[in-house]
């Protein structure tokens, strides 16, 4: 604790964590070590097939590389800190890393809404305008919107953080999670927390359900085009397109509103623990998988790789 005149102010939090049963601690950490390796070396290995797969260097694959970047800062911004959090009595972190941490998963976090969303309109100019895929889909555009995904998340997260942070703290100063989440420090703080509040339901608004919306009217543009197609083959081929992306969407923003979106209690902080672990840190691994496993294109060119 930090001392403010006649108050004090918390330099340290500590996180609760996944368990707090030792022998269940040293098999999570086996059991998230192995995943977050795999996680490294899937998103990493789809990168440079990607990059070095000139059959590959289209709009689609050129966010998907950049999707695979996004989860890995993801996972790293939570997964080692959790993992040493396993082997530790006492789950300390400090002001500075707490809202470090924060800052990096919300920037990863935002950035993805907008790159799911750009993936959808991708989508969207392929089954639905064909023709003109090739003149609207250039790769300035495509620039462009990473660019975009990435400086915006950025900025969003940094309002969040800085309005949360700046709060005055100064105890309890327990986190009942196993990372710095911002509903969870909000609770902490000995301020009036509203403005904070405020921002961050007005960027849960435009970014959140601004993307999510941008992905729905897309797909609704989707299925008008794939309900015109004549052939059964040839509707299938298109839905099957976008079917690894739908499922991406489907997993990320059904996880994460249900965790942020949901009355809480001390049952459902237990529940939106375990739904934290899946879209923190299950989906990082699952997002490589969904878009690999059954694309034929990269089983095509992971075996001119290996030949």
């Amino acid at each position: 604790m930090e001392w403010k005149g006649n108050q004090s102010s918390v330099a340290m939090f500590f996180l609760l964590g996944l368990s707090s049963e030792k022998e269940l601690q040293l098999i999570l950490f086996s059991i998230f070590l192995g995943i977050y390796l795999v996680t490294l070396i899937w998103n990493l290995g789809l990168i440079l097939l990607i990059r070095m797969d000139s059959q590959l260097h289209t709009p689609m694959y050129y966010f998907l590389s950049f999707l695979s970047f996004i989860d890995i800062c993801y996972s790293s911004s939570i997964s080692p800190r959790m993992l040493s959090d396993f082997l530790r009595k006492e789950k300390m972190i400090s002001f500075i890393a707490c809202a470090t941490q924060y800052f990096v998963t919300a920037w990863m976090a935002l950035a993805e809404c907008f790159l799911l969303a750009a993936m959808a309109y991708d989508r969207y100019v392929a089954i639905g305008i064909p023709l003109q895929y090739s003149a609207i889909m250039v790769p300035d555009l495509c620039g462009k919107m990473v660019a975009w995904a990435y400086v915006t998340g950025f900025f969003s997260s940094l309002i969040q953080t800085v309005s949360c942070f700046q709060l005055y703290y100064c105890g309890p100063n327990i986190i009942q999670h196993f990372f710095c989440d911002l509903p969870n420090i909000i609770s902490l703080s000995c301020s009036n927390p509203f403005i904070c509040q405020m921002i961050l339901l007005l960027v849960a608004i435009v970014v959140g359900f601004g993307t999510l919306f941008v992905i729905l009217l897309s797909y609704g543009f989707i299925a008008a085009s794939i309900l015109k197609i004549s052939s059964g083959k040839g509707s299938t081929k298109a839905f099957n397109t976008c079917a690894s992306h739908l499922v991406a969407v489907t997993l990320y923003y059904g996880t994460a509103l249900s965790v942020y979106l949901s009355p809480k209690s001390n049952q459902s902080m237990k529940r939106d623990k375990v739904l934290s672990v899946f879209y923190v840190i299950i989906i990082p691994i699952l997002n490589p998988l969904i878009y690999s496993l059954r694309n034929k294109e990269i089983k095509e060119a992971l075996n001119r790789f290996i030949k």
